[in-house]
């Protein structure tokens, strides 16, 4: 599966210097959010990057060659950095959070068993499927065409890159094998992505030891 990522031209034409880590992790044990993981979190919004951060402006310029309005639908790590204290989801949401905001990158993580296909990063169509909740109701929505979008076989898993994630492959409690996409544009160094890939690995490790982890630096070019 990991070896099949990959990203559109019409994407590495947007932005060149775009690089994603993919991690793709097996044999998870996740569970609730606990006092390990709250430490994990409280010590990463202590060590966060700040808003005006030029990784993060990094992402709002990307947002703005597409066509999105980054106040609007805020890059993820954007997002982060803006809410604190960071929320508590489960222990494997609360570990690649934490590593998102001290690093300034957006980490998208997704359940492999929901999971159709090859991950990759196209510009949309604007007719493909993107399950969401409404209201409290499962729909499904569209993405606008010439949008930057993670998706698979089945349909839209992200959109506005790493903006909302759909609510299929979300990472819950019961996931036991994961995929993680971290995500670099300059001026973060490939050396920074690698240290922040080395990190979560070593969180996940914690939180189930012996894990299986492999992972594959995919680029633009």
């Amino acid at each position: 599966m990991i070896e099949d990522i990959w990203v559109d031209p019409a994407v590495a034409a947007l932005r060149p210097d775009f690089a994603v880590l993919a991690v793709c992790v097996y044999g998870l044990r996740n569970g609730p959010t606990d006092d390990r993981s709250r430490a994990w979190l409280a010590e990463a919004a202590e060590k966060a990057v700040a808003v005006e951060d030029p990784k993060v402006e990094a992402w709002r310029e990307a947002y703005r060659a597409f066509g999105a309005k980054p106040q609007r639908t805020r890059p993820s790590v954007d997002a982060l950095v803006r809410r604190m204290p960071l929320p508590e989801i489960n222990l494997v949401v609360d570990a690649y959070n934490a590593i998102s905001v001290r690093h300034g990158l957006p980490i998208g993580g997704e359940d492999l068993a929901h999971y159709e296909g090859a991950a990759r990063l196209v510009r949309a169509a604007g007719d493909e499927p993107f399950e969401v909740v409404e209201k409290g109701e499962p729909a499904v929505d569209h993405p606008e065409s010439g949008e930057v979008v993670w998706r698979d076989d089945r349909g839209v898993t992200c959109r506005r890159w790493n903006w909302r994630q759909c609510v299929r492959t979300r990472i819950t409690e019961e996931t036991v094998d994961a995929l993680f996409l971290l995500e670099r544009l300059e001026p973060m160094s490939p050396e920074e992505l690698r240290a922040a890939g080395d990190e979560l690995a070593a969180l996940l490790e914690e939180i189930t030891p012996g894990v299986r982890i492999e992972s594959r630096l995919v680029t633009a070019g």
